[in-house]
């Protein structure tokens, strides 16, 4: 097996790797760097003996200036990357940097225009994702790829089923498919229920079910813990060591950075396709910094100012909702030119009230009136008639059609307005969706792709777009940065302060407590399907958030 090229010294600026003292061998003076926390000289010891271990441990994984381009486009141009054996090696980079790319050419959905792949000591060139799975390569996507007719047995298990002459032995499926799910620390998922019946948060277990029932070597997570609450975050961390413990590698993708340094032991950072820094510590790299390598910035959230509170019309008024088992009488309100915040764990209702004020689900109980008049429950055409508009959580499966191009994505609720006597000008629907492009840096800014050819975070730009074309009077985002990178963010928000400052009121839900404070004009907590603090974005901070949403488990823990 032949070494990889060492990356030169002369740091970002260049495009270049940066060699660190990691990537040397050489230690830094740093304890996390070391591996060592604060304790006693034999936990030290310990600590240091597995670092060694995974400096000498096998390489599994070697990219050497790998180059993927489509038209007009270079994805990828020059990329290395090395993963050992039974480490957790974590790939950051901008929304457009090329994560995705290298991800599919790593799984065999595309193959390398140049450049070579080495799996194992060999260089490989997989023909097709089944080829890579085979080989002992599993990946878990950003967005589920789950079939949602089929039970989670029948996707644990989709394409490699266990049979016997030739029949599926679905009793032998549904008992492994149990046992992965209690390894997982979710043994409550019943195998034989169709996936569309499970939230967010457990087809997300699922998918890494599937992943883990086949003998992998290398494991690649792509934004594993977007959906994941954070007790539910704590287990995704204590499996990926039980993996890494069995040598298995872990390429771990994320953008909440603090994860990086809890799990990961090195890092890769990726910029416009090259490989910018190479074998950065996780633990002993600032925060700082590994944005700087990202985008150029030092800083992880950047907001726009929020102006002075000022009288504003009622736009938005919610009296006493209620859906069983997801919340109980919420009452809210939204002005015009007002962001509202609403903040809460995974469960905890957020993402289901917003649909059912936006008309998606029928409440049991309560009112929604917009603009001084009520809503029919249960229809979005009432709602988007009123002039509601609204980016869900799952935006491939629910906000996008990702064979068309980005401009009839774009217009599909303004279509009424571009077309002339019942016809659509795709014309008129491109100059409207490349203005809007513009002004969200759309990356590649060609209106004409196939949306399903974007990065996760330009797919975003998209589902807001779409209601940045007229007539949109308030907006209802779910998660609206989910899986969208720091230069990505700072722009969605300027767009949503900028919506705001034009009279459109705004109701959002994010898990990211920091963005719901810096963005919102208005907090609302949520706890259990119940709102349990409302109060101005200056006067709470995110410890107090994280106290209100965390009490009813802690108490319930206390309880017990």
């Amino acid at each position: 097996m032949t070494a990889a090229p060492k990356p030169e010294e002369t740091a970002a600026a260049k495009g270049e790797p940066e060699e660190t003292a990691a990537a040397k061998g050489e230690p830094d003076g740093t304890a996390a760097a070391k591996g060592e926390p604060d304790g006693t000289g034999s936990a030290k010891g310990r600590l240091n003996e597995d670092a060694a271990v995974k400096k000498q441990a096998e390489v599994v994984l070697r990219l050497t200036d790998v180059v993927k381009t489509f038209p007009g486009v270079k994805a990828l141009d020059g990329v290395q990357l090395e993963v050992r054996a039974g480490e957790v090696h974590c790939l950051l980079g901008q929304n457009g940097a090329g994560k995705s790319t290298l991800i599919k050419v790593l799984s065999g959905v595309h193959r390398p225009d140049s450049g070579t792949v080495e799996w194992l000591g060999d260089p490989v060139a997989f023909a097709d994702p089944q080829a890579a799975m085979n080989a002992g390569i599993a990946t878990i996507y950003q967005e589920l790829d789950l079939v949602e007719d089929l039970t989670v047995a029948e996707n644990v298990f989709l394409g490699h089923e266990p049979r016997r002459a030739g029949f599926v032995r679905r009793k032998q499926a549904v008992a492994r498919t149990s046992e992965i799910l209690g390894r997982l620390g979710h043994g409550e998922i019943p195998p034989r229920r169709p996936v569309h019946k499970l939230q967010a948060a457990a087809k997300q277990i699922v998918s890494m079910a599937r992943a883990l029932s086949h003998d992998a070597r290398l494991l690649i997570m792509d934004e594993p813990s977007a959906v994941l609450a954070h007790d539910e975050v704590e287990n995704l961390f204590r499996i990926i060591r039980e993996l890494t413990a069995q040598g298995i590698a872990v390429v771990y993708i994320s953008h909440r950075l603090e994860e990086i340094r809890v799990i990961g032991d090195r890092v890769t950072v990726l910029k416009d396709g090259r490989t910018t820094a190479a074998d950065l510590p996780a633990a002993a790299t600032p925060t700082g910094e590994l944005v700087s390598r990202m985008t150029g910035r030092t800083i992880e959230y950047v907001f726009p100012p929020r102006p002075e509170p000022a009288d504003r019309e009622e736009l938005l008024r919610v009296t006493g909702l209620s859906r069983s088992g997801e919340f109980t009488d919420v009452s809210l309100t939204v002005a015009a030119g007002e962001i509202v915040g609403i903040a809460g764990l995974v469960g905890s209702g957020r993402s289901e009230l917003l649909e059912t004020v936006y008309g998606a689900r029928r409440p049991d109980s309560g009112t929604v009136e917009f603009d001084g008049r009520g809503l029919r429950p249960g229809d979005v055409g009432s709602a988007v008639r009123a002039g509601m508009g609204m980016a869900p959580e799952e935006r491939k499966s629910q906000a996008l059609l990702l064979g068309e191009p980005v401009h009839r994505n774009m217009t599909l609720a303004t279509f009424t307005r571009i077309a002339r006597f019942g016809f659509t000008s795709a014309r008129r629907e491109r100059a409207e969706a490349e203005r809007i492009a513009e002004s969200l840096e759309l990356r590649p800014r060609d209106v004409s792709r196939p949306v399903r050819t974007l990065s996760g975070g330009n797919q975003q730009k998209v589902v807001v777009g779409r209601w940045l074309l007229g007539g949109t009077r308030l907006l209802l985002l779910d998660e609206p940065t989910r899986g969208v990178d720091v230069g990505a963010r700072a722009e969605l928000y300027r767009v949503i302060r900028d919506l705001a400052a034009e009279g459109v009121g705004v109701l959002l839900v994010s898990s990211e407590v920091p963005e719901v404070l810096g963005l919102a004009d208005r907090v609302l907590v949520m706890r259990e399907g119940r709102v349990v603090h409302t109060a101005p974005a200056k006067q709470i901070d995110e410890d107090a958030v994280l106290d209100l949403v965390m009490a009813g488990s802690l108490l319930e823990g206390a309880a017990l």
